[in-house]
């Protein structure tokens, strides 16, 4: 059963925060898909994570591009996994109908857009339900994080 964090965006975009906690996660050498909702832009984040350290590289992939399996992290907006991924990012109202195959999951919500708020306390309350083990990391006005669940 995979963990699942949730991080709730309140003081930056999702383009300004993801490449930070991918980042953390690039470190444990696993695998890791990023899929975006249908409002996110994977253009966008593809070029904060080409771009958002100069002093650091997150070696990916978009959909489409070429030998995804030969990268460890692959931007999507569907539900393949080319390069077998132990760490799922869902992000701009991305969802998985089944999360079993993934050592961790990560869902960074805009906690300033309604929906994306209502929909991940839905899913918090559905997996609190199902006893997975869960995280809730929410910025701060500072901007830093603090551990909320």
């Amino acid at each position: 059963m995979p963990e699942l964090r949730f991080y709730h965006l309140q003081k930056r975009s999702v383009e300004q925060a993801l490449p930070l906690i991918v980042s953390k996660a690039y470190k444990t050498e696993k695998n890791i898909i990023i899929r975006i909702g249908e409002t996110g832009n994977i253009s966008d984040l593809d070029d904060e994570l080409w771009g958002f350290d100069p002093a650091s590289f997150l070696p990916h992939v978009v959909e489409g591009g070429k030998n995804p399996e030969l990268n460890p992290i692959y931007l999507t907006k569907s539900n393949d996994n080319p390069n077998d991924a132990k760490i799922l990012f869902l992000v701009s109202g991305a969802s998985a109908d089944d999360i079993s195959g993934y050592d961790l999951v990560c869902m960074v919500f805009n906690g300033n857009d309604d929906l994306e708020l209502k929909e991940a306390r839905l899913k918090w309350k559905q997996y609190k339900d199902s006893d997975f083990k869960l995280a809730y990391w929410q910025q701060s006005d500072s901007g830093a994080w603090e551990n909320k669940a």
